[in-house]
């Protein structure tokens, strides 16, 4: 039997190609007037750095010249320190809008990469790690808050300064210029060749770093094993040693780094020794003024800044383009669930009828084993059909497909005699209540917990059915009671509380329809009568399906649905099934065996 090719995953870590930054300009053209105030600022700031050497030529020839007028050469420091003041308010302005635009785009991102994600469906999550995905979202754009708030400033001022200081140096001195343009290459290419060695080994260092703290975690969250299995020795040694690899790397880069400083003072001093040698002897044969020197030796530096820092921004626009690029990947991934473009309304009132007829579905991830095959169920509106089988027998698969996470290869799901693929999923999902195995909790309070299927809905209903559940016998004795915060992922509760906000969660959302993933597995035995009690009473006015793994609890069903291999292998009552033979009754003698044992 033919089946569907899996789905590819994510691809690898996006090519570092500076046209892949072009999203972070369609985040940013969103926000105009604080790009022009920012780039105003920019050139502003800019503008004036190459201002200061001409101020420092008149101040120089003029305020240090003996027999100097005061009166003459106060005007001279007094332009000098305005244009101080202005450099120092115009790179403040600059500061304030590049960094507001750097942390407003990457908010931005994230928002629309975190609402894009919701509308995926679970196979791209089945085929694309989340721990992945979660280190795009925080890692990949803190780089890029990097570039848009600094790195980008940073080469735009720089290229303005850099080429207008070359073009002051040839109007001062073009003899000199050519000069330093000569030298400064020169210089520049044993500091580029070692500065991407020390990044290689920054970044073997960065990895030694994060295997220890992996190491640390691991073995600190399986401390019991490790001591149970008498392994405290090995384990720490096995730390050291990665300790000593860490050491090992940071002593490479120690070294290298002291090399690089010692060739960037003797190669950068030198070059500028051998301009000013070049200079004096110009001011000696008085083809240069004292103040003229002194500007181009200014100039030159503010030239050799500009271009060492763009060589280190550029580095940091790879490294952008590659983080922009996987954002972008994220941002182009599309649902296959998706509402058509002509939505078919599902009937009002709700009927809480579902229909499934043969079905056949793979799993993307498992393209070669049928998770369902053949599969034909039909579920009246009021009824409570309990589904038990083995594991890996398609019970779950069967949940995934009703809330149509998947879509089946072949055949059709309906509810309420609308088809799945005609219907919005988003009003399929919402005439649906789910209770998992796993219970979910959320970072938050019972409040928020319990109506996360009804936000407005009020306390008193919350509490109805914190009752109905019977939560309400806990979380009145929680310290805040309903609104108590009940830490990451329940830990404040035990399993059996967990499970109750649950069901109260379901029963909240009063939908036609239910699906109990054997929603009483993680209560005690008093807790478990309670709340099937009301279950119970809850069922008897909806559509239920339930996944039963205790079959002690589905006997009051109307119909167990008994599957094997992805297909319906028995139908029928308990008692019924009991009496035929076959799967059902050897399940249910071997569960009840374990039980009287």
């Amino acid at each position: 039997m033919a089946s569907r090719p899996p789905k590819p995953p994510l691809p690898p870590p996006a090519e570092r190609k500076l046209s892949r930054l072009k999203l972070l300009w369609r985040f940013s053209r969103a926000y105009p007037l604080q790009l022009a105030a920012a780039l105003l600022a920019l050139g502003v700031a800019a503008l004036t750095t190459l201002a200061i050497p001409q101020g420092l030529k008149l101040v120089v020839d003029n305020g240090f010249a003996k027999g100097s007028d005061p009166a003459t050469i106060t005007p001279f420091f007094a332009a000098f320190l305005g244009l101080v003041v202005l450099l120092g308010l115009a790179t403040a302005v600059r500061f304030y809008f590049v960094t507001w635009i750097g942390e407003r785009v990457v908010a931005d991102l994230r928002t629309a990469v975190q609402r894009h994600l919701l509308t995926l469906d679970p196979v791209f999550f089945e085929e694309n790690r989340p721990a992945e995905i979660a280190s795009r979202i925080t890692s990949d754009t803190a780089i890029i808050e990097q570039v848009v708030a600094t790195s980008a400033s940073l080469a735009l001022r720089n290229s303005v300064m850099g080429i207008g200081g070359i073009g002051y140096m040839f109007w001062v001195s073009p003899r000199l210029t050519l000069l330093m343009l000569l030298v400064i290459p020169l210089t520049m290419g044993p500091i580029l060749i070692l500065g991407r060695r020390v990044r290689d080994i920054s970044r073997a260092s960065q990895d030694r770093v994060a295997d220890i703290g992996t190491m640390v975690s691991e073995v600190l969250g399986a401390i019991r094993i490790v001591q149970a299995f008498t392994q405290e020795a090995r384990e720490a040694a096995r730390f050291g040693a990665a300790v000593e690899r860490t050491f090992d790397t940071a002593r490479r880069r120690i070294r290298l780094r002291a090399i690089m400083t010692a060739s960037i003072i003797t190669l950068v001093f030198g070059a500028i020794t051998l301009v000013l040698w070049q200079g004096a002897l110009d001011v000696i044969d008085g083809t240069l003024s004292g103040g003229s020197i002194a500007a181009f030796v200014f100039a030159a530096a503010i030239v050799a800044g500009a271009f060492g820092t763009l060589t280190e921004v550029y580095g940091d626009f790879m490294r952008a383009a590659g983080a922009s690029g996987r954002m972008e990947e994220l941002l182009a991934a599309r649902p296959q669930i998706r509402a058509p473009a002509a939505v078919t309304a599902l009937p009002q009132p709700p009927q809480g009828r579902l229909e499934l007829r043969d079905i056949r579905f793979h799993y993307p991830s498992k393209p070669d084993v049928a998770a369902l095959k053949g599969f034909t169920l039909a579920i009246e509106p009021g009824e409570t059909v309990a589904v038990v089988g083995p594991s890996g027998a398609g019970k779950s698969t069967l949940f995934q497909l009703v809330q149509r996470f998947y879509d089946p290869e072949a055949g059709s799901i309906t509810i309420d005699g609308v088809a799945y693929t005609a219907a919005d999923p988003h009003a399929i999902r919402s005439r649906l209540a789910v209770v998992p195995q796993e219970t979910v909790i959320f970072a938050a309070s019972a409040m928020d917990n319990i109506r996360y299927g009804r936000p407005d809905a009020s306390e008193a209903e919350v509490w109805a059915a914190a009752q109905a559940a019977h939560a309400d016998l806990f979380l009145k004795e929680l310290p805040d009671g309903i609104h108590s915060y009940l830490g990451e992922s329940g830990t404040r509760l035990s399993g059996g509380q967990r499970q109750r906000i649950a069901i109260a969660r379901a029963i909240l959302r009063n939908a036609p329809i239910l699906l109990l993933d054997e929603a009483t597995s993680a209560l005690d035995a008093e807790s478990e009568r309670l709340v099937q009690a009301a279950l119970d009473e809850l069922m008897k006015h909806r559509t239920t399906l339930v996944i039963a793994h205790r079959l002690a609890t589905v006997r009051g069903a109307n119909r167990i649905v008994v599957m094997d291999k992805g297909r319906i292998v028995a139908t029928g009552t308990h008692d019924s099934l009991m009496a035929a033979g076959g799967l059902y009754a050897r399940l249910a003698k071997l569960q009840f065996d374990q039980l009287a044992a």
